[in-house]
């Protein structure tokens, strides 16, 4: 224990600087700069859509968070491409789906869309998820593949890409 320490604390750091960096940007300040251009930043009324589209951002934080933990703690790596963790990570959210971090950062999106009522930030996401999903096919699985061999395939047996599957609860949690 006496090294692992400091690497995870040096591990988380660098996925805290890289989820400002990256996810911040993506659903953090595009998603402002576009509000605030067409004067839309305001807190919006109390109510329904509002509220779903504020649970949605919190949720969304969370599991990026619950994501960003399991990668330095037990994949003694980063989110980010160029530093990579060095053991495949399937606790936490990874047991339900492959991509939890591009899905939690769509749950963002969708939630500042309902909260702050803007189709254009919709429109973004999809732009933005057709741009993830041909990063994740053509670039991450094919790197994974590499790297993590036949573990990875049976990764990707067992757990769907981008819709989330919940598994049964066992003592192994």
């Amino acid at each position: 224990m006496g090294n692992a320490l400091p690497g995870r604390a040096i591990s988380l750091l660098k996925t805290a600087v890289f989820f400002v960096l990256v996810p911040g940007t993506f659903a953090g300040y595009i998603p402002y700069r576009m509000l605030a251009r067409r004067g839309l930043w305001a807190i919006p009324e109390l109510g329904a859509r509002p509220a779903a589209g504020a649970f949605l951002i919190a949720l969304g934080i969370v599991g990026l968070l619950w994501c960003g933990w399991h990668f330095a703690v037990s994949g003694r790596g980063t989110p980010a491409p160029f530093d990579p963790p060095h053991r495949l990570v399937v606790q936490g959210l990874y047991r339900s789906v492959r991509n939890p971090m591009y899905v939690s950062v769509a749950g963002i999106l969708i939630g500042e869309s309902l909260f702050f009522s803007s189709a254009a930030i919709l429109g973004y996401l999809l732009a933005c998820w057709l741009f993830v999903h041909l990063f994740v096919v053509l670039y991450e699985e094919p790197t994974l593949r590499e790297k993590f061999g036949d573990a990875y395939e049976e990764y990707c047996k067992q757990v769907p890409r981008w819709i989330p599957r919940f598994p049964r609860r066992d003592s192994s949690s």
